[in-house]
């Protein structure tokens, strides 16, 4: 045993290869390392050398056209449900709202009279992808009873949203409590009602117990703020000026 170790130390190192099939002769499995990615590799470089890994490019995608995003030449429709007191406002005005989405958003749009909803379509000619979302929030905001003209203003501009809640949301008002609270909200003929549109410059629409906001997001806020105050029970003079400090403090930022 001696004379055998001693030789073993004099031959020197074996090599690789008859250390492993020395190795699978006595039952033990050989693991070979794996090799690095060459990308992980050439960022370690790159950050040893002190340059840092090398920034990704951006991608770079042309727009798409109304074509492609049509889906393969697929219609899209949207079903605006028409409550029973919009029938005759929806008859009278049927004009000033098919003119817009027909000429300029170039979509189709009818009156169902089984279903009672009105139907909005994408065309071959359409060539806007949000043209139909705007088509609908502009005959939705027209359903809740703001005027043509003010929910025209949702297809001219972008940054214009609806915001609807009710007043028992703020408060749970019943039977007397909750129309004090709708009558402070409009105030003596509409007046406190005009004040707050004119100051936050949004539209205001009361339908029995829900309150529909059509505006900027900031000015929904200035105008949500005054009517919660309202129903909670300030009074309408304080409610007129922390709504006018505010505007003012927001007219200077911007």
């Amino acid at each position: 045993m001696e004379g055998s170790a001693a030789e073993e130390r004099l031959a020197g190192p074996q090599p690789l290869v008859a250390m492993e099939e020395a190795g699978q002769a006595e039952g033990f499995t050989s693991v070979r390392r794996r090799k690095r990615r060459a990308g992980e590799a050439a960022m370690e470089t790159g950050g040893a050398g002190g340059g840092g890994p090398l920034p990704r490019k951006r991608p770079d995608f042309p727009p798409l056209t109304g074509e492609a995003l049509g889906g393969g030449g697929k219609a899209e429709m949207r079903k605006i449900p028409v409550p029973a007191n919009r029938y005759t406002p929806l008859k009278e005005n049927w004009l000033k709202i098919y003119t817009p989405i027909v000429e300029h958003l170039q979509l189709q749009i009818r009156f169902n009279l089984k279903t009672r909803n009105v139907e909005i379509k994408t065309c071959q000619e359409t060539k806007d992808i949000s043209a139909l979302t705007k088509a609908s929030d502009f005959v939705k905001a027209f359903m809740l009873g703001f005027q043509v003209e003010d929910a025209l203003a949702l297809v001219r501009l972008d940054d214009l949203f609806l915001e609807s809640f009710e007043v028992t949301d703020v408060k749970p008002l019943k039977g007397d409590h909750l129309s004090r609270a709708i009558g402070r909200i409009a105030g003596k003929g509409g007046k406190t009602k005009f004040t707050i549109e004119n100051v936050t410059r949004t539209r205001i629409v009361l339908a029995d117990s829900k309150v529909h906001i059509l505006g900027s997001f900031q000015n929904i806020k200035m105008a949500r703020t005054a009517i919660c105050n309202l129903i909670l029970g300030s009074p309408p003079s304080k409610v007129y000026g922390s709504v006018r400090a505010v505007a003012s403090r927001a007219a200077e930022r911007f």
